[in-house]
């Protein structure tokens, strides 16, 4: 199974972006996919996860301006991030739960908040 992320970049602050993560390979079922994110020196952190139809959490500092979804016949997932912030900035990673309760991350892509 891999997992390749694409979507980050160089944003200004106020600005957005969206992110997306395509699962690929031999996948029995998919439980949950979702997003963590790293920045320089900090620990991973979850920002959000989705069941094949219902949001299950968010951070409380992206609740309100991130917006998690998922394409199920796609085996996609997707992260729209409105009104970013410096403390925002960091390596995104998406990763998968199977049925089988296996997790797969994908690769990381970096998101940059400056003016």
């Amino acid at each position: 199974v891999q997992l390749q992320a694409s979507g980050g970049g160089l944003v200004q602050p106020g600005g957005s972006l969206r992110l997306s993560c395509a699962a690929s390979g031999s996948i029995s079922s998919i439980l949950v996919m979702g997003w963590y994110r790293q920045a320089p020196g900090k620990q991973r952190e979850p920002v959000a996860t989705i069941t094949s139809d219902v949001i299950l959490n968010y951070a409380d500092s992206m609740k309100g301006r991130f917006t998690i979804s998922r394409d199920n016949g796609k085996n996609t997932v997707s992260l729209q991030m409105n009104s970013l912030k410096p403390g925002d900035a960091a390596v995104y990673y998406c990763y998968l739960r199977s049925g089988d309760l296996r997790t797969y991350w994908g690769q990381g892509t970096e998101l940059t908040v400056s003016s």
